[in-house]
């Protein structure tokens, strides 16, 4: 069976490519497709199958479940597609971009499964990070600017070594104030456990969390990850009655969501999506300081000032009037780290800043991320499912599963 890899770049839209690929017209190359019944693996069509259940109550991918399709992991929502999928007994399956936001384990388990079927089925992988290359796949090409170019070999993408010092050479810009905080301790759990009904999420979790320490929060797809973070962030209240400290106060003693958050910078690639008017990127990082989405306010000149001095570290002050959606997603990405930044909060949390993004998109992001933690006091915790080349944090804590909820590890 022939089987293809198609590279695609973060800042060339897919949608045409797929659609070509599954109803025609074939793109040179794909001639074999024709006659031949193809199905799509994407998180666009889990997306339609979650509008279905929300809308119209059909439960199509989760007829056998008692859990419906949005309160699954994602790596038990790409299971159950990928079972309908197999279902419909398809010639060819294209898998876009299928391995982001998976688990080692579910990575794992989709790549030998799609081994096993890559004698009955052809197999088109689209896919913008070198790494999920399936190792079986030997025709190679690349979506430029809605240009389909073939290639002998694999296709050269990013240097996944990082070389130090590559981007950012400027200094990180300080901030108009600084938070003062004079504790030992931004963030403490102590044996915080945490259940949903009958179903153990977090078991007895311990955990310290410093000023300006640099942590990595892995485990599993449902381990309990986004849990723990939700309890950081003041939004769980299985918080109250526990011995959680956030920013020097027990949790339930006061204190409103709104003082923690103002002390916390999140950035996670959905809320990208909640900046949908005409916003110059200007104007995005100076809403950072207001904690606005968008800004309604006339910026200050310092806001201003501030605001240029990190468009310049990202190489982006000549378009400061650029609005922040015409941007490449690599570049949207840079700008929201940046605008949760600009205050310099007290904690940055980092919940999959690399998902979507191609090899070199990936690789600008992850050396930020470095700057930020050796070069400000701001406390950082990124969350990856991916082993992201060139990370480099100081501590980990790892979330493993167990009967009575997932435990943490911490790593050096």
């Amino acid at each position: 069976m022939p089987h293809w890899a198609i590279f695609t770049e973060t800042s060339t839209p897919v949608r045409e490519l797929l659609n070509f690929l599954l109803n025609g017209p074939y793109p040179d190359g794909f001639e074999a497709l024709h006659s031949m019944k193809g199905v799509l693996f994407s998180t666009t069509e889990i997306a339609w199958f979650i509008e279905e259940e929300l809308r119209h109550d059909r439960k199509i991918l989760s007829k056998n479940s008692h859990q419906s399709l949005q309160s699954m992991s994602s790596g038990e929502r790409k299971k159950a597609l990928f079972s309908h999928l197999l279902s419909q007994q398809p010639d060819y399956m294209i898998l876009d971009n299928a391995f982001d936001n998976l688990d080692v384990p579910t990575r794992e388990y989709f790549t030998e499964t799609i081994h096993r079927l890559k004698s009955s089925m052809s197999i088109i992988q689209v896919l913008s990070r070198k790494s999920d290359l399936l190792p079986f796949i030997d025709r190679y090409a690349t979506w430029h600017q809605d240009q389909l170019s073939w290639y002998d070999k694999i296709p050269a993408t990013a240097d996944l070594s990082v070389k130090e010092n590559k981007y950012f050479n400027q200094p990180l810009p300080s901030p108009l104030e600084r938070v003062a905080y004079q504790q030992k301790i931004l963030i403490e759990l102590r044996n915080v456990s945490v259940s949903y009904g009958n179903k153990p999420i977090l078991d007895k979790i311990n955990w310290k969390i410093k000023p300006g320490e640099f942590w990595e929060l892995k485990g599993a797809n449902g381990s309990g990850k986004t849990t723990l973070l939700s309890l950081i962030t003041g939004d769980n209240p299985k918080g109250y009655g526990q011995e959680l400290y956030l920013f020097g106060n027990i949790k339930g003693s006061g204190e409103s969501v709104w003082d923690i958050k103002k002390q916390i910078g999140y950035i996670t690639p959905a809320l990208t999506d909640r900046f949908r008017g005409y916003h110059t990127i200007e104007n995005m990082l100076i809403s950072g300081l207001v904690d606005s989405i968008g800004l309604y306010i006339q910026p200050t000149d310092e806001q201003k000032k501030l605001a240029v001095s990190w468009l310049s570290l990202l190489g982006l002050a000549e378009q400061r009037d650029t609005y922040f959606h015409d941007l490449g997603k690599g570049q949207q990405r840079l700008i929201m780290c940046a605008r949760a930044m600009i205050k310099q909060p007290l904690l940055l949390i980092l919940d999959e800043p690399t998902s979507d993004l191609d090899d070199n998109a990936a690789e600008m992001v992850i050396q930020l991320v470095n700057k930020l933690g050796k070069e400000s006091d701001t406390a950082i915790v990124f969350v990856s499912h991916r082993e992201e080349p060139g990370l480099k944090p100081k501590s980990i804590l790892k979330l493993s599963a167990s009967l009575h909820g997932s435990v943490g590890n911490i790593l050096k």
